[in-house]
């Protein structure tokens, strides 16, 4: 009998925004998770990230941005806790250096980082969305997560709602390989199973960005949309970086914002600028992420000038490169334009 991961890769292909939208199942494989234990665990991170720690429930996660002391993001994370860890699940190419940041700026707190990706409980992490999703999982739990970003803990693993998309809910599942095993085959016999890929096709179109090592220290979180999304708490006390973000915010001084679009060349990734024709001798952005839209190209999330979003007339690589296509936002791009 294959095992859960030859079942998934096996199946996986490349998936429309069609296919997620009906429901998938993708295996989550390029994020890493740091795991923080000690009583002044909270309190430690409270002071480093964007987001309120102290105040974070055990039924909810949270999304959280590090900044450097200028206010760009060097990493974004998912967070959630259980009683005794607070999880961080950030991309895996920045994740050791992020830890070994981190846990410099320890000192006398009574917290230890370690890397949590491979324990027994977080072997495979699963996404899962579209409308079939929900009452595919109502096969293993009584109750789902009533709304994004509350998690469950459950004999099977953790269960976290993330950003809905297609207007139908978003899934992470974290889960032991045994659970896999047991879970894995139902699966991918109910859902249209997909790559890596498909999982960042779906938070793209959720318009949640990550930041990796291609994008680190490009970004204020508000250029990402981060506050949008609720990943920066304005009223917490300080971390690195705090005085720019708050800066940003309240003097309306940031003209740019990460939009949704859809890039007919495969080649586009991650770090790549893009150039308005009105403006051609220099970049008016970044792509922040991009993933294959099962059609040849990519649909990405862009950040650049509001200007520029508002013209929509924008290329890939210089003002004479692929033109990109602008898809609809699913929620408001505030300009903070005061």
């Amino acid at each position: 009998m294959p095992s859960w991961n030859e079942l998934l890769t096996q199946q996986a292909a490349p998936l429309t925004t069609t296919q997620l939208a009906v429901g998938f199942v993708a295996p989550i494989t390029d994020l890493g998770l740091i795991a923080l234990d000690g009583e002044d665990s909270a309190n430690f991170l409270h002071t480093q990230l964007t987001n309120d720690v102290e105040h974070l429930g055990q039924g909810e996660a949270r999304l959280a941005g590090y900044c450097s002391p200028k206010g760009r993001l060097l990493a974004s994370f998912l967070m959630w806790r259980n009683e005794s860890t607070i999880f961080l699940q950030l991309a895996r190419d920045i994740q050791p250096a992020i830890q070994k940041r981190l846990s410099m700026f320890v000192l006398r707190a009574k917290t230890k980082l370690s890397d949590a990706s491979e324990l027994p409980a977080n072997q495979v992490v699963l996404g899962l969305g579209g409308g079939l999703a929900e009452t595919t999982l109502q096969t293993w739990f009584d109750t789902l997560p009533a709304k994004p970003f509350a998690k469950l803990d459950h004999p099977l693993g953790t269960l976290i709602r993330v950003a809905d998309v297609f207007g139908a809910p978003r899934y992470q599942w974290l889960m032991s390989a045994e659970t896999a095993e047991t879970v894995v085959p139902e699966l991918a016999d109910k859902l249209s199973v997909g790559s890596n890929d498909a999982w960042h096709l779906s938070e793209i179109h959720a318009g949640v960005a990550h930041i990796s090592k291609a994008t680190q220290e490009q970004f204020v979180p508000q250029m990402i949309n981060y506050e949008l999304l609720g990943g920066v708490n304005f009223k917490k006390g300080c971390y690195p970086g705090q005085e720019i973000v708050a800066r940003s915010q309240y003097l309306g001084k940031l003209k740019r914002r990460t939009t949704l679009v859809s890039i007919p060349d495969a080649t586009a990734a991650a770090g790549m600028e893009v150039f308005a024709t009105a403006d051609p001798e220099q970049p008016c952005g970044m792509i922040v992420n991009a993933a294959p839209n099962g059609e040849g190209g990519v649909d990405a999330l862009v950040e650049m000038k509001l200007a520029a979003i508002e013209a929509a007339s924008v290329r890939l690589g210089s003002a004479q490169g692929t033109a990109l296509s602008f898809l609809a936002m699913p929620y408001v791009l505030e300009p903070l334009d005061l």
